[in-house]
Formats: structure tokens, sequence, C-alpha cells
């Protein structure tokens, strides 16, 4: 979620959605083919529109939520020795950074020298990142509208010089296993040789905790989920009934991930630019996945990626942990 994630807190989202009302024609086949799908999906990147990134600023708050009030106690424990290792002055690239906040309380620890704010939800990001201006004039900033999912390249606006990938609140654990190691290869391929990575990777823990988390009491999470059809409504002219559908999020222990699915109520047609679909009562759409990691593996995916993980910090519970890699010379 928020991980692939837009925010008072970074998603386990790997990267937010334009809200325009007309979709590019990327995002618009995307939906096509997905929505036609012989097990229908919808990328969680559509998630984030506006009213998503603030549902999910919502969600963030939640007692049953404790991706991000445990990320930040790690934030707030190790803080100093995170910038000791990591060390300061550097180009700090915030990926999916929504409202920026993760970032902005570790800059009197980090002091970077360049901070780029990088999100698809731009509108959201330059506020944000008009604030920052204001309360840290020292640090050069500037905000990038790109969706980092399948490919990524910095301009030139972004200095070279000690590249420090910020990708909290586990957005890793949206992509599959395959598709993250090709994600952080890319990253590494813009970090340079000095470079590397401070990354937010949520631990496997039990099914229980795990289910709460994505399915909670208020039923601010099922919001959250269904709103990606008012989204998609909006982007492709689809004609989605929201009434007509309901949320299912769950853990699926043989797969090491949270699942979400929204499931529909009644049998329905539904269209969209350039397609249609039946859909029978109990259908599903799956719209995320938020992969659990034992720790080891995750250093390993690190590794395999070019980077070596030089420090990992974790909360009493070892429910999630912070680890910090270095770019491996080639």
């Amino acid at each position: 979620m928020i991980n692939l994630m837009l925010t008072s807190c970074t998603s386990d989202k790997p990267m937010a959605a334009s809200s325009s009302a007309i979709a590019n024609a990327h995002d618009a086949e995307e939906l096509h083919v997905g929505l036609g799908a012989a097990e229908p999906c919808i990328s969680p990147k559509f998630l984030y529109d506006a009213l998503g990134s603030k549902l999910f600023e919502a969600i963030c708050e939640l007692p049953e939520y404790y991706p991000t009030r445990t990320e930040a106690a790690i934030f707030e424990r190790h803080g100093a020795e995170i910038a000791r290792v990591a060390g300061t002055g550097a180009t700090m690239i915030d990926l999916g950074a929504g409202n920026c906040a993760k970032a902005a309380k570790l800059f009197p620890l980090l002091q970077p020298a360049q901070y780029v704010a990088v999100d698809i939800s731009s509108e959201f990001t330059h506020d944000a990142l008009a604030r920052l201006r204001q309360r840290f004039p020292q640090i050069a900033m500037e905000a990038l509208g790109m969706d980092f999912s399948n490919r990524f390249e910095l301009p030139e606006l972004v200095r070279a010089e000690r590249r420090l990938f910020f990708y909290p609140g586990s957005s890793l654990g949206n992509f599959t296993p395959e598709l993250a190691h090709e994600f952080l290869m890319r990253l590494r391929a813009q970090c340079g040789p000095d470079g590397g990575i401070l990354i937010g990777i949520d631990l496997a823990k039990d099914k229980a905790t795990l289910d709460a988390a994505y399915d909670d009491a208020l039923g601010v999470t099922a919001a959250f989920n269904l709103n990606i059809l008012r989204h998609v409504n909006q982007l492709v002219d689809a004609d989605f009934d929201i009434r007509q559908w309901r949320h299912h999020g769950f853990y699926n222990a043989a797969r090491g991930r949270i699942e979400m699915h929204l499931e529909a109520r009644t049998a329905q047609d539904v269209h969209w630019r350039g397609g249609a679909r039946r859909f029978e009562a109990g259908d599903c759409i799956h719209t995320e996945n938020s992969y659990k990691y034992q720790q080891a593996d995750a250093i390993k995916l690190l590794e395999r990626s070019g980077f070596e993980a030089t420090r990992v910090w974790t909360d009493p519970q070892r429910w999630f942990a912070v680890i910090h890699a270095q770019a491996i010379p080639v």
C-alpha cells in the first residue's frame, strides 16, 4: 500500500498515477490490458490519485496499520546512527515522495546537499516542496513527476555525486521478487560508484496482524481500494458502479504477500474507452500485492541487485527493517 504506495507517510507503493482526468496512452493501454486479462487486475499505482493519497494518509494513522509507526520509531531511535552510516551531504532521491514528510524529518541529521522528490502525484508533491523550501532554504530541492516502475533515468538537474536513494515504507513489497530485483538494478545503474540506498522493508509476521493492517475495522482501507475504481472511471471513461464492489484484503501465506482485491457484489457489465467486460457476482479485480520479507532474503535481494548491506536497524519485535546498502563497485 504505499509501499507501490503517495503523503504524511510514504506508502508501500512503488509509484503514484497521474490524477489527470485523461489518461496518457500508456496508462490507458495498461488499464485496458489489465481489465481484459484472464485474471483482471489494476496496477496499484492507480490507487494514488489526490483522494487516494489523502486516504492513505488516514490509513497511516490507524491502530491496525503498524508499518508507518514502526518504521518511524526506528528512524527516531536510530536516526543519528543512520546519518553516520549513510553520511551527510548526499544527493537524497526520495522515491514515491508524496508530501515528503518522512524525508523532511531526516533533513537535520542527513543534511542533504540536494533533495529530489520523485512522484507521479506531481501536484501533491510540488505543494509539499514549496513548504519545505521555506523551512530548509539551505537545501537545493527539485520535484520530478515520474513513473519509476518500468524505467528510470534521472535528468541532469540531479547531482551525480553521492546519490542516496530513499525508499521507505516497504514500497518494494508491491513488486514481485523478480520485478523488485529488476527495479533495484535500475537504481544501481543510476547510483554511480559512490551511491547507495536507504530502504524500508516490512518483515514477515503472523497472519492476524497482517490481515488487520490491510482490512481495518473502520473501513478506511476499503475506501482507499474502492477509490481506484473512481479513478479508473475518470482516466478511461469507465462506468464502474463503486457501490457494487467490496474490498477484500488478506495475507496469502503460501505466497508470502498481502493481496488486495475488489469483489463484485452483483453481476454487471462494465465499459471503458476501447473495451468492456462482464463481471459475475464474486469475480475479483486484483489491485495490489505487498510482499513481506525475511530479513536475510531482503539482504540477498539487495546483493543480487548490486548493493551491499552495510547496516540493518529493526524494532524490538522485528516487524520492520531499515537497511542502508552501498553500491557495489563494478
